[in-house]
Parts: structure tokens; sequence; C-alpha cells
């Protein structure tokens, strides 16, 4: 190449280099140093000039200007005059490339544009799916752990909740754990310096901010505290530096995502499209927190205004009694059944139960109010069919926004006998099951409450020992495969087999066979007429026994009376430890923890098992009394009289304990 010296540019040239002739000859040593061709290259160049035949080759010149000249040169061989052949000349035809290499970098470009868009929609939907279940765990460490295997080096949420902890899935708190480290749990902070962190969990800043891990930090501070945690998981690495973005709700900030770059990578040199990547990411998963948290609080709120209107279980003289609700499982929606179980008199006690339509705040206060208005009736009159009348021209005035149907009804004592007289409204009939024969009480019959207009009939049956009457509204029976009278006939074949000789055991017997996957609310009341027989003719019945009891001091006699007839229907003989262990379990849940009571008895063949449930997590700890002031012994007397554990549970803790069959022992 050295030896094919430069003797004539054409104009083209001179315009498009910026230099002529002898600028060209000056700088012809300079094509080999600029385009560092490959050895192969040079030799294939050198072998095509000896051979004297055409080659081409791309490279690159520098115009006079200092900028790039890409182009593409085709050296070609020009003959002499003379006829023995020989070459005396080359010449080198120089085509611009500068318009199809910019055409092939802008296609480039968006072809990996493209790819990122598509990488970025494809983490996104990645991260709904995850999303989906709100109940799980783990979903956001998964999506952590996505984020790290697609476009960043290390992330992790932490939710704040009076403070920030981490968090690995989306739950809804609703009381402190304790478990792990926690931004808030230490002294307060005042006037530490600037808190990048809690700026952004205040709203004050709404773009992702830069956190140095090796900063300085108030004590306390949110900053400090993040720091510290991330600190960490990444001791080690060169960049000490993280990327925060807040986890936005409708109202505020929930939490933080906390994210660094791969090993190498500058924090603040994330490219745009990761930070488009995490910033939706966060968004996503804070909108998320936010529905599922706001979803929580309407069904809590809902729930515990239906519980408040529902009444505490009766102990009613002379008859068995037991009651249940339960809201679906399967939609956190709350509907509007409700029952109602009055010691009017002496000798008269007054049930009732409906059902408001719908499964929502409204249904539940209409529940409230009409409960109210019968209950303010049926102690002037007890005869149900005139109270019904008062109600519907109460309700039409009063302009009840949804309509209900119930059964009412008064079981009067005379004489040691007890008569049954009801009236219903649209509701489902009462079922009166005597000798494994059962009887729809379907008469007395009328439209639903608020739309009578005419008298309300009342009908009568007298009740024998042994007789149980069932309420229940249509949660109990009807499913989507099962109509109304399917469901009825299911319930009556139930009824007609069951063998338990107590209210509760005849409940159990129900639930387990037809509330096992229920589609809607389930309320059920059960009055069973007690016989002399009872003693003499114990069944065998399922061994499991539920009761819901309010948070409230007189559901700790509530408890020992339950445990003691059902030791009665068991025929466990000395209930003495397990009434003593339900008393201090319920005691501690009404006392230390919130939400309804949920008790359960089973009987393990061994000993009896009695679980106590409440909504607060924290779990029981034994000690040595309080300082000061009385109690305190209660697990000590639980670990004396049995074995006992706890365990978390969906709506907070449940602790069980095994009692040991016996009195109490010896001192």
């Amino acid at each position: 190449m050295h030896g094919l010296p430069v003797v004539w540019v054409n104009d083209a040239f001179e315009r498009v280099t910026g230099y002529g002739l002898h600028e060209a000859q000056r700088r012809h040593g300079d094509v080999l140093r600029d385009n560092a061709f490959l050895q192969p290259e040079i030799e294939r160049l050198r072998e095509a000039v000896h051979a004297g035949q055409q080659v081409v080759q791309t490279l690159t010149l520098r115009r006079a200007d200092g900028s790039p000249f890409a182009c593409r040169a085709t050296l070609s061989p020009v003959p002499a005059d003379d006829d023995d052949g020989t070459l005396t000349h080359w010449v080198v035809a120089l085509q611009d490339l500068t318009e199809q290499l910019s055409h092939d970098a802008e296609q480039a470009a968006l072809v990996e544009a493209e790819r990122r868009e598509r990488r970025s929609l494809g983490l996104i939907a990645q991260v709904s799916d995850l999303l989906m279940d709100v109940d799980d765990p783990h979903a956001l460490r998964e999506i952590a752990a996505m984020l790290r295997r697609s476009v960043v080096g290390w992330a992790a949420f932490y939710l704040n909740d009076g403070g920030l902890r981490v968090a690995d899935g989306i739950d809804v708190p609703h009381a402190p754990t304790g478990k792990g480290s926690r931004h808030g749990d230490g002294p307060a902070v005042h006037d530490s310096g600037p808190d990048a962190v809690q700026e952004l969990l205040d709203g004050e800043v709404d773009r992702p901010v830069e956190l140095d891990l090796d900063g300085s930090y108030g004590p306390g501070s949110a900053s400090a505290w993040l720091a510290h945690q991330v600190g960490q998981d990444l001791a080690g690495t060169d960049d000490r530096r993280v990327v925060v973005f807040p986890l936005t709700g409708r109202r505020r900030v929930l939490g933080v995502l906390a994210a660094h770059a791969h090993e190498g990578d500058d924090a603040s040199g994330l490219e745009d499209s990761v930070r488009t990547v995490l910033e939706l990411t966060a968004r996503r998963v804070g909108m998320v927190i936010d529905n599922a948290r706001l979803y929580d609080r309407e069904h809590r709120l809902a729930e515990t205004l239906q519980r408040a209107m529902l009444p505490e279980q009766a102990e009613v003289d002379g008859l068995d009694v037991w009651t249940y609700y339960a809201p679906n499982s399967e939609n956190a929606q709350v509907g509007g059944d409700w029952y109602d179980v009055l010691q009017v008199g002496p000798d008269v006690v007054g049930v009732v139960i409906g059902d408001v339509v719908g499964h929502d705040v409204e249904a539940a206060a209409s529940m409230g109010q009409l409960r109210s208005v019968v209950r303010s009736y049926i102690y002037d009159l007890t005869t149900p069919g005139p109270v019904l009348e008062r109600v519907d021209q109460l309700v039409a005035g009063m302009r009840v926004p949804r309509p209900a149907g119930l059964v009412l009804s008064t079981l009067t004592r005379t004489d040691g006998s007890w008569r049954l007289q009801y009236s219903r409204a649209g509701h489902l009939p009462a079922m009166l099951v005597r000798d494994g024969r059962v009887t729809q009480l379907s008469e007395a019959g009328g439209a639903l409450i608020g739309f009578g207009g005419v008298p309300r009939a009342t009908a009568a049956v007298d009740l024998e020992p042994g007789d149980v009457v069932l309420y229940y509204t249509d949660g109990l029976i009807e499913r989507r495969d099962r109509g109304l009278p399917d469901g009825l006939a299911a319930l009556s074949a139930v009824a007609a087999a069951v063998t338990a000789r107590d209210a509760a055991g005849v409940g159990e017997e129900l639930l387990s066979r037809l509330a096992d996957h229920p589609e809607d609310d389930v309320a059920v009341v059960v009055v069973r007429v007690p016989s002399p027989l009872d003693a003499s003719e114990r069944a065998r019945s399922p061994r499991r026994r539920r009761w819901s009891l309010p948070s409230e001091p007189a559901s700790i006699a509530r408890a020992r009376h339950a445990v003691v007839r059902t030791c009665q229907a068991w025929g466990i003989e000395d209930a003495a430890n397990a009434e003593l262990v339900v008393s201090e379990l319920v005691a501690n849940a009404v006392l230390h923890g919130f939400g309804h009571v949920s008790l359960q008895l089973y009987d393990t063949g061994d000993g009896l098992r009695i679980e106590v449930e409440d909504a607060n997590p924290t779990p029981p700890v034994s000690t040595d009394g309080h300082p000061g002031r009385v109690g305190g012994f209660g697990m000590q007397i639980v670990e004396r009289l049995a074995d006992w554990g706890w365990r978390q549970s969906r709506g907070g803790k449940l602790v069980w304990a095994k009692v040991r069959p016996g009195s109490l022992p010896g001192s």
C-alpha cells in the first residue's frame, strides 16, 4: 500500500473530505493506523495488489475537521497504454457510507428500543400476575427476585406501617407483629438533618431518591434505618448507593422499593428503561397494597357493624340454645343475615332470624334497623303475627332501603311444657325435628317485611322433650348447582339423621354436612327442649363444638358454661381442668386481644382440645404475675393443667390447649 502514492484526487473528494491532493498525499499513511485492520485483511489487500485484481474494503478516513468519514473503497487497476499489460496506475473509488450507517444505526436503535419495551412490558405483566394473589405471603419477595434476574443487581420492598419494615408479602397489618426490625421502634427523632427517605414517605418528594449507604444520617431516621438494612444485604459491593422508589397509594406513600444497579454500573446511571420498569412496578405494587387494605378495612367495618348488632349467645332458662354466624369466606363483602334470641319474660323466649338483601354496609345497616324495631315490639306483643304487622307499618315509614325476610317466633312455657308460635315474612320455614322426623313449619307465611299491608297470621305447635327447632338463612342450603327445593330436601335429610343430644352438637352436624363450602353468609339458631333421657341416651355425634363470643368479660362465664355442657354431652365426667383452662384462655383473649373471640372444642379420644382465636397476632406469654396488681398467672395455670401452644391464623392468632382428664392436681 505504501508503494502506491496518491497522484490525483477529484473535486468530489475535496468536497467530502475537506482537503486536496497535497493533504491526501500527507495523510496517505494514516489509513492503516486509523482503521486497525486485522492481519488477514492486510494480507488480502496485498495479494490483490500484487495480482493486479480489483479489491473492495470498508474503511474510515478522517476529514479535515477531524470527523470520521466512513466509506467503501474499491481499488481497481488501470492498464498502461502499451501492449505489454504493465499496470502503471490504480484508481480508488470511495462510496460514502455515512447515510447508510446512520440508517443502520437508527434501525438498530429502534430494534433495541422495541426489545427493551417488550422486556419492560413482559416484566410489568409478570408483576401483575404475581400481584393477583394478594394472600401470597411471599409475593413481594418474588417480585424483587424477578427484578434481580432481569434489570437490577438487587432489589427489596419495605412497607411503612408506623415505621418501615422488611416486607415479603402484601399482608394487611392489624397490629404490630413483633417480628424483625422496624423503623420507628426506637426513640423519636428530632432535628436530625435531611432525611430523604422520610421526605419520600411523607409525600414531600414524589420522585425516586438516591441513598448513600455510607452516608451520615440522624439516629433513628428513616434514611439511617434503611441504609443499615440495605447495607447488610449489599456488604462488599463497590457502589454504595441505591435508588429508592415510593410505593404510592391513593393518598399516601405505603412504603418503598430499594434497587441497586448491577455490579460495575453506577446507581445514578440506571438506564431510562430500567427506571421506567422500577417506577411502574413500585406504582403498581402501591396501588395493589392500597386496594387490599381498603378492601380489608371495608370488610372489617361491615363485619364489625354486623357482629355488633348480633346478640351474644343467649342462655335461656329451660331451653338448650346454640347460635352460629359466619360471613362468606370466599366473598369479602358482608350481608344482612342476623338472628336474635331474647328472654322476653321468665317463661317467654323470642327467636328471630332474618336476611336483608345485599352484601354491603348498607345491608348491615338495614339489618340493624330491623333488628331494633323487632326487639322493641316483641317486648310489648308476644304474638308474632301482630308484631310483624307493626313492623310493616314502621318500616314503610322509615324507608328502609333494602327488602328483608324473617321468621319471628315465641316460645312460651306453661306448667313445664313449651308452646311455639311463629309467623313468616318471606323467609325460609323453620324446621321441627322430632324422633327422627322433620316437619317444615311453613304455615303463617306472608310477604317480605314492608310489603305486608294485610294482617299477618300466626301458627302454633306444642313442643315435646327432645324436640329441636332449626332456624337458618339460605346460605346454609343454597348453592349454584342446587336450588332451594333441593337444599331444603338436603337439610331435612341431614336433620332427620342427627344423633346429637345437645343443641351445639346438632348445629355441628348441620354445619359439617351442609356448610363445608358456603357461597353466602350463614346464620343458624338451634333450639332444643331438654329431655330427661339425655343423660342416659348419649348418642355418638361430631366431637366438635364452636362458639363465636363477643370480646367482653361476660364471655368468660359463657365459655365455662359451654365447656361444662359439652363435657356432659360427651360423657366426660370431670370437667374441672377444662373449665379452668378455657376460663384463662378466653380471659386472655378478652383482655389482651381484640375482635370477636372464637371458641372451639374437640374430643381427641384421650383428652379435650380447646382452641381460642382472636384478632391480635401477638403470642401469649407466661409471666410471674403483674407487679402491683392482681393477675398475670393465667398461662402458668394453663401450663400446669394442659399441653398448650399457639400459631398464627388468618385473622390473628389461635391458642390451643389439650387438657388432661381429671380434677385439679394436688399442690
